[in-house]
């Protein structure tokens, strides 16, 4: 797991550098849907949840996320005319994902599969493909494919007309790279969360789907039981659970989301709760807040990711921000004990319907 996270930045880089063309083809040859359907399962379906944040605002199309049962289980037969829909898998092999893809080229859609194996079934069904160059994933834990998994949403949503500028894409690398200079840092904190069982995971817009990605690492990696929440779910009822031996996560970049977790942040300085931050040194509030917290911790980002110069200022955060949290997970597990690329009770590939 830990080898894998550390070969993102050259993931990111040979994935961008081989689908430009491609992607630039189907700029020229996508018509705009009316609706985009994203279909995946696990970690694709956190990127997933990226994918429908970021296409709807930087392209304005609506976006859903499928449930496959409405197909495999259900039988139901939806209009797709006009629709575009979009499979994510690691191993293009996911069941009721593929099943899904099936049924949408027969109802006019027009399809597209993100997948990491060019010889795939999902590659073999998608009239397109996004293909993420990460080499083979061992460990059961994946890493370096949900990275590039989000890297090809970015290029989906410029391929869409979106503002995305590739610039800014091509920098996306080396912010990878400064995030993993944090390890020994992160190692060192994750000590700490030894005896942890149970903690919550915090962000919200483009990093919720994070806080999906790091709940599911330590659950999986850890069995650490971890929920996950927008911080403005968490404000409608479950913040009354949290106390001083509830550790929270919380992802804080600069921008528009930035106000609801400072208040998420004051109320766990007031009730004295066990807080872990990740930001990065554009964020300087919550560099402020946390040092105002006696008991909060800071994982930082040296590079500043967000500002004026991304619209919205979080807008290529997501990234580099999901890397601290994926060393998080794997130190953790060795503090523990554990063998993050041997979990209990799974598998690389899982076969649902």
């Amino acid at each position: 797991m830990l080898e894998e996270i550390h070969q993102q930045p050259q993931v990111l880089e040979r994935t961008l550098t081989s689908q430009l063309r491609s992607i630039a083809e189907l700029r020229r040859r996508l018509k705009r849907p009316r609706l985009i359907v994203l279909v995946a399962r696990g970690t694709s379906d956190n990127a997933a949840q990226f994918g429908r944040y970021l296409l709807e605002i930087v392209t304005g199309i609506p976006v859903s996320l499928a449930a496959p049962s409405i197909y495999t289980l259900y039988r139901s037969s939806l209009d797709l005319k006009d629709a575009l829909v979009v499979a994510i898998s690691q191993s293009g092999e996911s069941t009721d994902t593929n099943l899904v893809l099936e049924h949408a080229r027969r109802r006019g859609a027009v399809t597209i599969g993100i997948t990491n194996d060019a010889s795939s079934t999902l590659a073999r069904l998608a009239q397109h493909l996004i293909l993420v160059r990460a080499g083979k994933e061992r460990s059961v834990a994946a890493t370096k494919t949900y990275t590039g998994q989000l890297l090809s949403f970015y290029l989906l949503a410029h391929a869409l007309g979106g503002a995305i500028d590739l610039d800014d894409l091509r920098r996306l690398p080396r912010a990878v790279e400064e995030a993993l200079t944090l390890e020994p840092e992160i190692a060192s904190r994750a000590a700490r969360y030894r005896f942890m069982d149970h903690a919550v995971v915090v962000g919200r817009g483009l990093n919720y789907s994070n806080t999906f990605e790091f709940a599911l690492k330590l659950m999986e990696t850890c069995y650490v039981v971890a929920e996950r929440f927008s911080s403005a779910d968490l404000l409608h009822g479950p913040i009354a659970m949290l106390d001083t031996a509830f550790p929270v996560f919380l992802f804080t970049p600069g921008g528009v989301t930035f106000p609801g977790l400072a208040r998420i942040m004051t109320h766990l300085s007031r009730i004295k709760s066990e807080a872990l931050i990740i930001t990065d040194r554009s964020n300087r509030a919550a560099l402020r807040a946390a040092s105002k917290n006696g008991a909060a911790q800071v994982i930082c980002i040296p590079q500043a990711l967000g500002g004026k110069h991304s619209r919205p200022a979080d807008l290529y955060t997501p990234i580099p921000y999901i890397v601290p949290a994926q060393l998080f997970a794997a130190c953790l597990a060795e503090v523990k004990g554990l063998d993050p690329d041997r979990p209990r009770a799974l598998s690389k590939v899982t076969h649902t319907l």
